[in-house]
């Protein structure tokens, strides 16, 4: 198997293989019984297709197109993680999805849910299988509502995709899964590479424009895949009700005298940003990337992490000081309903200006984005922490932040609105800009004796 064996024309591994690439100890899962028997050619009676079944099941050695089982995932550090692996067999009839594969998955899924095991999908396929017709459509709805009560169970799920992953596979297995990671120059799309437009671009129909499109979390070499494997695995099977305490301070300065210092401490372009809070908070995280509707935001940080003081996860989800676009909102919103469906703690770092206001922004549902974070964030069953780290520009701050349960750095400031703006609103000279941040009450200590926070935290030792 070599590493990014996606390039048209390259090896391609087997299912087996792949399986050997993340665990030494797999197990297959019995295969389960056929309620539904047809003739050798299946439920079209499609000439020459038992024929084709025998010769894929000689050239691999394989039953179907998919290989299902339970293995332990280790990581370099010596530990493990126990989960359900579902690997697809591209030789197989082109990794199809057919009726038997259907059973097989289902079959997978409710062992995993029965067992509380996390479900790994390594996926390679071309898509539904043409010689059974919609019998074989039909198992896309079939792999959902397994997939659905796999959720629902609150049982993790992740998707690895090899090349290629096209299709009712990509549109359910490796789409629908909480994390996604893609091997490099995988050929990832919902139109398979015989079926695209005659003009398309296939750099389109790649996992890395996946990635840049928001719909993949990351492309991880093969060398790198076990352990990244591992460490997701460790990170989303590790539950915990107890909220987790906001970081200490980083950085020199003190409280503020003046609103407009406040202002001025927070603008500071040397001040501690969002990647060294969290780079002193965790020992290790796993990024997750985009909104799986087409974006993504470089200035929202999220993903989950080891807790370096007591080793427990943390969900986090951090803006970076610049403008949140409408991706970084609701990939923020996407990640606090993970951690809240497996009951890992949330920590928010809240730092922008505001809300990104130009027109693309507008037409990439800026409201609507906001409206899913605040919606997220009040609806989250477990526990959220929130830190103002530099600058709390009204609703785009806002919507980060856990209600009752945030604290604020002594060089940060939040208000409803910059005292720049409101000096222009209500009319004001810019020389009273000074004031009216004052009139404001925008301090960190300012925002303790209005409730909206709970304290300002100290300096670390």
């Amino acid at each position: 198997m070599t590493e990014g064996a996606a390039v048209h024309g390259s090896r391609r591994c087997t299912a087996r293989e792949a399986l050997a690439l993340i665990s030494t100890d797999f197990s297959d899962l019995p295969a389960p019984a056929t309620p539904v028997s047809y003739g050798p050619d299946g439920p079209l009676s499609w000439q020459g297709y038992g024929a084709s079944r025998a010769r894929a099941a000689e050239r691999t050695g394989e039953e179907e197109s998919v290989v299902c089982g339970t293995a332990a995932v280790k990581g370099e550090d010596g530990g493990t993680t126990r989960a359900v692996l579902i690997s697809f067999e591209f030789g197989f009839l082109g990794g199809s999805l057919g009726e038997r594969t259907g059973d097989r998955l289902e079959a997978a899924h409710t062992y995993a849910r029965e067992h509380r095991l996390p479900v790994v999908s390594l996926v390679a396929t071309g898509g539904s299988r043409m010689q059974e017709g919609m019998r074989a459509l039909v198992q896309l709805q079939r792999v959902a509502r397994q997939s659905a009560l796999t959720r629902a169970a609150r049982l993790p799920q992740i998707a690895v995709l090899r090349d290629p992953t096209t299709g009712g596979g990509w549109a359910t297995l490796g789409a629908g899964a909480d994390v996604i990671l893609a091997l490099p120059g995988a050929q990832v799309g919902f139109a398979g590479s015989r079926v695209r437009p005659p003009d398309a671009d296939p750099a389109a129909y790649t996992a890395e424009a996946q990635l840049a499109a928001g719909a993949v979390d990351a492309v991880v070499p093969e060398r790198e895949l076990p352990e990244a494997l591992a460490l997701w695995l460790r990170l989303l099977t590790d539950p915990s009700t107890d909220p987790v305490p906001p970081p200490p301070a980083l950085g020199d300065a003190g409280l503020p005298g003046t609103g407009w210092e406040a202002v001025s401490a927070a603008r500071v372009p040397q001040r501690p940003r969002a990647e060294a809070y969290l780079t002193a908070y965790f020992s290790g995280r796993a990024a997750i990337s985009g909104d799986r509707c087409g974006g993504t935001d470089a200035g929202m940080l999220c993903g989950f992490g080891v807790r370096a003081e007591d080793g427990r996860t943390v969900a986090y989800a951090a803006q970076t000081g610049t403008a949140t676009r409408p991706a970084g909102y609701r990939t923020a919103a996407r990640l606090i309903r993970l951690a809240d469906r497996l009951r890992i703690p949330v920590l928010t770092l809240v730092d922008t200006p505001g809300a990104a206001n130009d027109a693309e922004a507008e037409r990439q549902g800026a409201g609507a984005a906001i409206a899913e974070l605040f919606a997220a964030v009040a609806g989250a069953r477990t526990p959220v922490t929130t830190l103002l780290i530099g600058e709390g520009g009204s609703g785009g701050a806002l919507a980060l932040a856990a209600p009752d349960h945030t604290w604020a750095t002594p060089d940060s400031y939040f208000s409803v609105i910059a005292p720049e703006l409101a000096a222009a609103i209500l009319k004001r000279p810019p020389e009273e800009v000074r004031a009216t941040a004052d009139q404001l009450r925008i301090r960190p200590q300012d925002l303790v004796e209005l409730g909206v926070v709970r304290g300002v935290v100290e300096r670390g030792r």
